[in-house]
């Protein structure tokens, strides 16, 4: 773990948690609760841009399951982040992490090792899915893939 490595930040409450993934969503952009509804309606869901901005201002503290649900499509994650005491939060703080880290070029290679009764986390597995396609594209355009057959 190197010195640059981001600690997990303390994601208790609700507020904590969606401000977060704002930043982590939507890095150095200001939203406004219009906005996020209209990207949860986009997706299938439904989330008045009032409950968004009172959610960011604290006053709502113990949404319904619909509401987490429709925080959870806006924002691309697991809609039990967002629960009280939930199971996925490092997870999804992790993937963020990872995803960061793909970016800026300090993770080019992934090797999966300690998984659980539950394996790797579908938003994990795909992006693992859609960075081996990337590798052999990549090797692709020199003529071999990962098998060292050539491309069709």
């Amino acid at each position: 773990m190197g010195s640059g490595e981001e600690r997990t930040p303390e994601l208790r409450t609700l507020q904590q948690k969606v401000e977060y993934m704002v930043e982590e969503t939507f890095p150095g952009q200001k939203i406004s609760g219009r906005f996020f509804a209209d990207l949860v309606k986009e997706r299938g869901g439904s989330l008045s841009h009032s409950y968004f901005s009172n959610i960011l201002a604290g006053k709502v503290t113990q949404p319904s399951e619909d509401i987490l649900k429709a925080l959870g499509l806006g924002f691309g994650v697991d809609w039990r982040f967002f629960k009280e005491e939930s199971e996925v939060v490092d997870d999804v703080v992790a993937g963020l992490q990872f995803l960061a880290m793909r970016r800026t070029g300090e993770i080019s290679g992934v090797a999966g090792r300690g998984l659980d009764e539950d394996g790797i986390p579908p938003e994990l597995l795909q992006l693992a899915l859609s960075l081996l396609e990337d590798a052999r594209g990549r090797q692709g355009a020199g003529g071999d893939t990962a098998h060292g057959e050539p491309e069709k």
